[in-house]
């Protein structure tokens, strides 16, 4: 039994995952204020700074190439975002780079490569480490294993004259609009020096077969911890083959393959400062259809010390989560009024209870 309990302790604090000793926060945007993705950074002033990743967060961990940190040569910031009730991931990357390497039409481009396992199921995702090794160089492997669970983009920066990312694995459509989107904002040509913006969203995926008909997103809900890492791949000069720099945040070379190399993120709540003292809210269930019972759930925010609800039938009750019976069928307004020492709210629904 005292086994069981540190296995689960482990699994709370992230266990599975590198870098233990860290976790990072997604920031939620409020539902008004959803990030427009047109490589516009001002959407994201409201993103307080502690939610960004810098290079001091990141290791080069390529044996040979050695650790170069240098502002001049790299600087990259990174911050990610959520919005409750939708599946996305929201990026803002911003880059200054000495030298901007995209002219060929191949892998050979400055890349940010993100990783993002969104149910935790940790493992290798890619088919060149598929657990059974007879299996690496079958191509079924690919179209059954490789990016199933969790998911790699190959995201260029900038791209011109070819897609926004290369998906590394067997379902391309999920770069693709509604499941994906990007923008960038720069005034460089290739070669030269200069800062690239880059606003995009991705969806993550438990389960991401070719088909995407047979898909499954990654419910994101606050509070849930993510398995999430990436990695910039510099290139300093077009006649070399190998990029000069993979800098990345699991401190895991690996991180690229291996879902268990990645680290943890947390979906965060709203910000205090973007919501106002109290709000009212509520959800409910049916609970019988055929007796009209409905049970009613407080989902408000604030510090409230009284609940009044109308179910609109003429009864009302102080509870906080009451379950009420309606003795005839109808349409029905119902309206939760809460209050509290900094305040009080109103929250009306109307006809959202509809029973026969």
């Amino acid at each position: 039994m005292q086994s069981m309990l540190l296995l689960l302790a482990a699994m709370a604090c992230g266990y599975g995952l590198e870098r233990p000793e860290v976790e990072f926060k997604i920031f939620q945007f409020p539902a008004d204020r959803i990030p427009r993705i047109d490589g516009d950074a001002q959407d994201w002033s409201i993103v307080p700074d502690s939610y960004a990743i810098g290079m001091d967060q990141l290791k080069e961990t390529v044996v040979g190439i050695g650790d170069k940190r240098d502002p001049a040569n790299l600087d990259v910031k990174v911050k990610v975002g959520w919005v409750k009730g939708q599946n996305h991931l929201y990026f803002l990357y911003e880059a200054s780079d000495n030298y901007w390497d995209f002219a060929r039409e191949d892998l050979h481009n400055d890349i940010f490569e993100i990783v993002i396992d969104g149910d935790l199921s940790g493992g290798p995702l890619i088919r060149q480490m598929h657990p059974n090794e007879k299996l690496r160089d079958k191509l079924d492997t690919h179209f059954l294993f490789h990016g199933v669970h969790a998911q790699n983009y190959h995201i260029f920066t900038p791209a011109e004259g070819k897609d926004w990312a290369m998906v590394w694995g067997s379902q391309p459509w999920i770069k693709e609009l509604p499941y994906a989107n990007a923008a960038y904002k720069y005034n460089f040509k290739h070669g030269e020096s200069g800062k690239l913006v880059l606003e995009f969203f991705v969806t993550p995926f438990d389960y991401a077969p070719p088909d995407r008909s047979r898909a499954v997103q990654t419910k994101l809900e606050e509070d849930k911890v993510i398995g999430m890492s990436w990695a910039i791949l510099d290139y300093d000069d077009e006649k070399a083959e190998r990029y000069s720099a993979f800098w990345n945040l699991s401190h895991k070379t690996t991180m690229y393959g291996d879902a268990s190399d990645l680290v943890a993120f947390r979906l965060m709540p709203i910000e205090k400062s973007l919501r106002k003292p109290v709000e009212a809210d509520w959800s409910f269930q049916v609970v019988s259809l055929e007796d009209r019972v409905v049970a009613f759930r407080d989902r408000s925010y604030g510090n409230i010390t009284s609940w009044r609800w109308d179910f609109g039938d003429g009864k009302t009750s102080t509870e906080r989560h009451p379950t009420h019976r309606y003795e005839k069928p109808g349409e029905f307004v119902v309206t939760l009024r809460v209050e509290g020492p900094e305040g009080k709210a109103r929250r009306a629904k109307v006809w959202d209870v509809t029973l026969p």
